[in-house]
């Protein structure tokens, strides 16, 4: 199992690479397979762990992230003939040794940072095979071996009561992410936001966030771990995501299910595959819309939410998926 090493395995609070890297590795230990994480010397897993980074460059900006993911990616080549698979949760940098291993690497591509970096893909579509993780991540020059939505641990969510009166964003802040646009529907629905993430971009929140947070009417909460999480999500009465992308997929959206809170979304990307209207929220596509979901989605069944989470999204599906893409490769290969 190839991870990122910008954050631990699992990530302290932000990571979603990471986090979906420890649940597949986890359950697959779980199931008896013999499994080697590369990962961050300070990575926590029941895998045997390899490690060339002491900790995440994210974490630690006196790591020269080229350096350490060099000998990260270089490490699991190296061993490549001990493995029957190679699960490669890093990016398209991987690919480069495809060609110089005879074990299968299963490449799950976690969105396109850029149209700049699909030439790798193309350059080894005929010895990679790749995993999309929604079906409206899909590439059309691409060939892939499946596609398989993220699972989630569900028993780290627990049902809430959306009982706090809060609307919720829950995300990096960026203006992709659509921070500003949750302000305004708050405020327009008059329900009080609270925001939890980092912030990715210094720029956008000194002018477009920070002004509007008094503690009151918005609230920052900066990056939270597990269990404050938890706590957020199940006390809101809805998740906010009118990201300005398309969003490959989502996993703050299926964590908000995961507890019953119902999620607002723009209708772009993946949230048509994984928001079910009436059921665990509604698909918008400005202001307008997302003010009057607010109230509509507020009294949906959050049980009845929470259990289409459970039966789509649990880690016990996405590792059945990918134990069954692994078993079909080796068999091809042998």
């Amino acid at each position: 199992m190839l991870a990122s090493i910008a954050h631990r395995v699992p990530p302290r609070s932000y990571g979603p690479w990471e986090q979906v890297a420890s649940t597949l590795t986890e359950g697959l230990v779980a199931r008896g397979h013999d499994v080697t994480l590369f990962a961050t010397a300070d990575s926590r897993t029941a895998a045997r762990l390899h490690a060339e980074a002491p900790t995440g460059y994210e974490e630690d900006r006196s790591l020269d992230a080229k350096v350490h993911e060099a000998l990260h990616i270089a490490a699991a080549f190296e061993r490549a003939d001990a493995f029957d698979v190679i699960s490669n949760q890093f990016d398209f940098l991987p690919l480069a040794f495809t060609r110089l291993v005879a074990t299968p690497v299963v490449t799950t591509v976690h969105g396109f940072s850029s149209e700049r970096i699909l030439p790798v893909y193309r350059a080894y579509d005929d010895v990679a095979h790749y995993v999309a993780i929604s079906a409206a991540d899909r590439h059309p020059d691409l060939t892939y071996a499946a596609t398989i939505h993220h699972g989630i641990e569900v028993e780290r969510f627990t049902l809430g009561t959306g009982q706090g009166g809060y609307l919720l964003f829950l995300g990096r802040i960026h203006p992709d992410k659509g921070t500003a646009a949750a302000i305004e529907v708050a405020a327009r629905a008059g329900l009080p936001l609270v925001i939890a993430g980092i912030v990715q971009d210094e720029a956008y929140f000194r002018d477009a966030v920070e002004p509007h947070v008094d503690g009151s009417a918005v609230v920052y909460a900066g990056a939270v771990g597990p269990a404050e999480r938890d706590r957020l999500l199940g006390g809101a009465v809805a998740l906010l995501h009118l990201v300005e992308f398309d969003e490959p997929f989502g996993l703050s959206v299926v964590e908000s299910m995961a507890t019953g809170t119902p999620v607002v979304a723009h209708a772009r990307g993946s949230m048509p595959e994984i928001v079910r209207p009436g059921l665990s929220g509604a698909l918008v596509h400005d202001v307008a819309t997302a003010v009057a979901a607010v109230h509509a989605v507020a009294v949906l069944d959050r049980a009845a939410c929470r259990a289409d989470a459970l039966e789509r999204f649990s880690s016990a599906r996405m590792v059945d998926d990918y134990e069954a893409l692994f078993r079909r490769l080796v068999a091809g290969r042998r």
